[in-house]
């Protein structure tokens, strides 16, 4: 499964540590996880054939091996550090998918 989260950042919250903090602790936490097969990070640049800026600024896509792992891998006290840091910095939107 694919997961994908859109989110903006909190009034308040840098660009600079924020960033700084997903490719610090983000990043090589998520993608250490055994249920993750691959966790990227996107900044928004912009919406495709306009000049309007994105509605989100950022983009996560984890792409999940096996679901019921990553449920009790995110119930470890890490990852429940990482995502309360997480939660403190952006309003964040979680989809799940499946591909068609």
């Amino acid at each position: 499964m694919r997961l994908i989260a859109l989110f903006n950042l909190k009034p308040g919250v840098s660009v600079a540590d924020y960033e700084k903090w997903a490719r610090e602790v983000d990043l090589p936490t998520v993608n250490g996880l055994g249920s993750v097969s691959a966790f990227e990070v996107f900044r928004a640049t912009g919406v495709l054939g306009s000049d309007a800026p994105s509605p989100y600024a950022y983009v996560e896509i984890i792409d999940v091996a096996d679901m019921d792992q990553f449920g009790a891998d995110v119930a470890g006290e890490a990852m429940q550090k990482i995502a309360a840091q997480f939660q403190g910095m952006a309003d964040v939107t979680f989809l799940t998918t499946e591909k068609l």
